[in-house]
């Protein structure tokens, strides 16, 4: 597929308004392997054309179906371990103490990290006092993530095989599905990590890894910032390995886990 520089440049631009993802100076390759199948399947004729459609009012469903073309779901059962660590020896301990608590996964994905902390709460025997919202803007992986079925593929990337034991039901050689009261476990919502401010409520602890990568320097501030308001004071925020809070966010205690670290709210 060809796109033009201002057809680039425009997409880009409304790309960026809707979701937060930008793309660099020279993505074209991206957008076109993302999109040329899908702009074939709604019979569409170019990049031009898909522009034209959803800049329309009728075109906002097209715009979400292109939003989760465009987004990267890269996800791991217990994702860099650390941050499960940690939890499981600290936070979930204190947590506990003042009985009920919140936990919010932005940018959930597929399921895979708000269902790692199911899992965690429910072998401490905690899940009882936790509340865990997992939020993404995209309502087709918000779909896989609720149906919580996976191929074999998927559970081996991070899943110990005892959890998958113990959690797991199969249903065909190659997909699991995780048990219902898990499922139960988790509430899932869509949400545009752009709509600051956000109205979810307050959080013992939010887990935001590996999406701010793909943010503009302005963006990140802005959502980081909504983070924190979300944060009750002594609430911890997890970011992605090689995320760190911007200039201008607003003031957090840093807190090492070894390895890894964590931000508390005064």
């Amino acid at each position: 597929m060809d796109i033009s520089p201002s057809d680039y440049n425009s997409f880009r631009e409304i790309l960026e308004q809707q979701s937060g993802i930008l793309l660099g100076d020279s993505k074209q390759y991206l957008v076109a392997s993302r999109l040329s199948n899908f702009i074939k399947e709604n019979n569409l004729t170019s990049l031009s054309d898909l522009l034209s459609k959803i800049n329309r009012p009728s075109g906002k469903l097209l715009l979400q179906k292109v939003i989760d073309q465009m987004t990267t779901n890269e996800t791991l059962w217990f994702r860099d371990s650390h941050p499960f660590e940690y939890m499981k020896r600290h936070l979930i301990p204190e947590m506990r103490k003042q009985g009920r608590f919140r936990i919010w996964c932005a940018a959930c994905s597929s399921g895979q990290e708000p269902y790692s902390l199911a899992m965690l709460l429910d072998e401490i025997s905690a899940s009882a006092t936790a509340e865990i919202i997992a939020t993404d803007l995209s309502s087709k992986i918000l779909q896989k993530a609720k149906l919580a079925e996976y191929q074999e593929i998927e559970l081996k990337r991070g899943l110990p095989d005892d959890k998958l034991r113990r959690h797991f039901k199969k249903i065909d050689d190659n997909r699991w599905q995780l048990n219902q009261a898990l499922r139960n476990s988790v509430r899932f919502q869509q949400l545009n990590l752009l709509g600051v401010p956000y109205t979810n409520g307050r959080f013992d602890v939010i887990f935001c890894r590996n999406v701010l990568i793909y943010f503009s320097q302005e963006n990140k501030t802005r959502v980081l910032n909504g983070l924190i308001d979300s944060l009750r004071p002594g609430g911890y925020l997890f970011l992605g390995a090689s995320e760190s809070l911007t200039r201008d966010c607003k003031p957090l205690q840093m807190v090492r886990c070894s390895p890894g670290l964590v931000y508390r709210k005064n």
